[in-house]
């Protein structure tokens, strides 16, 4: 946060306006979190499928205790009901199923008998799944979505990725 507050300072542009080149270097610091995802697993000893699950776990609960746990608990204890702690439990799930695909990735990725034919495809989903949320927020500006819309293309584009993840991940757990 001290990094992108100092580099990235907040834009003053018009209203409406959105700004996709800061936005785009401001995503582009996230790249930080998989070198910190790695040097998790790196320090855990046990299977591959052990790192993956404790790196993202511990990754997607620090994440949701520090943006997500103190407005649940104080919005949702109120006495009137709001949908919007609703859709953030819901996003929630959806960014802890989004952690175990970038601890998936990079446990894939720093692997030295990744077959090079598996290269390529890992270093795109990864770069997909580090650039996702800058996508989301292009997408909601570009076409005004709603905030029940953009969680359901947040959960299919999460979907896809999970599912094109674990489609790489059995597919080298297998053959070695």
């Amino acid at each position: 946060m001290l990094f992108l507050a100092t580099f990235f300072p907040t834009w003053e542009g018009g209203a409406g306006v959105y700004d996709f080149v800061g936005e785009f270097m401001k995503a582009t610091v996230d790249l930080a979190d998989l070198v910190g995802l790695h040097l998790v697993m790196s320090r855990n000893a046990g299977k591959g499928e052990y790192k993956i699950m404790v790196a993202a776990t511990g990754w997607a609960t620090a994440e949701l205790v520090m943006s997500r746990c103190i407005p649940l608990w104080v919005g949702a204890r109120g006495i009137e009901f709001d949908w919007k702690y609703i859709q953030m439990s819901i996003d929630s799930n959806i960014s802890l199923v989004h952690y175990i695909v970038m601890a998936a990735l990079v446990w894939m990725f720093t692997r030295y008998d990744l077959p090079k034919h598996h290269r390529l495809p890992v270093t795109f989903l990864l770069g997909l799944s580090v650039y996702k949320a800058f996508l989301m927020e292009s997408l909601g500006h570009l076409f005004r979505l709603g905030s029940w819309t953009a969680l359901l293309v947040k959960a299919l584009l999460t979907g896809l990725l999970s599912l094109s993840s674990l489609t790489l991940f059995v597919t080298l757990v297998h053959s070695n």
